[in-house]
């Protein structure tokens, strides 16, 4: 097994040299997929959050998270998924109830990658069990935990009030707190009405790191471990 194999494209035929990602474990070691030079890259035609995540063991403590599958985008458009040694990443599953520290990240460059970064911090506030939210938002991607509903923007225009009023009002119905992740920041109205509401509002960096933009951000940002 191997962390670079070539990869070839079912659609055209052409072929890529792929470097498995690595992710840093709560302990803080960097986790990397093994990656299966010896199976066939196969075609993203549907998302199934199941199937999203695979499960990756530190070799540093042992410890055993998920995170997400590997994925190649050929410059033809076909998303491909990377082949992975199942008995050393273990079966793809439900995101985890593990802690992970808040700041540990994945740079950003996809919609995936800012739900794996607001994931990630959700570990590290102690929330277990992170799904797809039942309730889709008007925009972004939802989330949902125990106790927490999550609304994730990866678009590149910032956040109107309306989103945010949706976001309190989801969670209210649901007896929980609602976050709000963005990467483009908010609009001046939708930061005021957060305020007025208590809605945490963090703006996820390049890196992955949410900064809290907002004084109920500030606050929960410093329960985190």
């Amino acid at each position: 097994m191997s962390g670079t194999i070539s990869v070839c494209c079912t659609a055209c035929g052409r072929r890529h040299r792929y470097t498995a990602p690595s992710y840093p474990c709560a302990c803080g070691a960097p986790v990397a997929p093994e990656l299966d030079p010896r199976g066939a890259a196969t075609e993203v035609t549907h998302r199934a959050w199941d199937e999203e995540w695979i499960g990756l063991r530190c070799a540093a403590c042992g410890a055993e998270s998920h995170w997400p599958r590997p994925e190649l985008g050929c410059p033809c458009g076909t998303v491909l998924c990377v082949p992975v040694d199942p008995v050393a990443t273990g079966r793809a599953g439900r995101v985890p109830g593990s802690r992970v520290p808040a700041h540990r990240a994945v740079p950003i460059r996809t919609a995936r990658d800012a739900v794996t970064a607001a994931v990630l911090y959700l570990r590290g506030l102690g929330h277990r069990n992170v799904r797809r939210a039942d309730q889709r938002p008007l925009s972004g991607i939802g989330l949902a935990a125990p106790g927490v509903v999550v609304q994730v923007d990866p678009t590149a225009g910032p956040v109107p009030a309306r989103d945010v009023e949706c976001l309190w009002l989801t969670a209210m119905a649901e007896s929980a707190r609602g976050l709000h992740f963005s990467l483009a920041g908010y609009a001046e109205d939708a930061r005021a009405r957060a305020d007025l509401l208590d809605v945490p509002l963090f703006v996820l960096d390049p890196t992955g790191v949410p900064r809290p933009v907002n004084a109920p951000a500030v606050a929960l940002d410093a329960t985190a471990g």
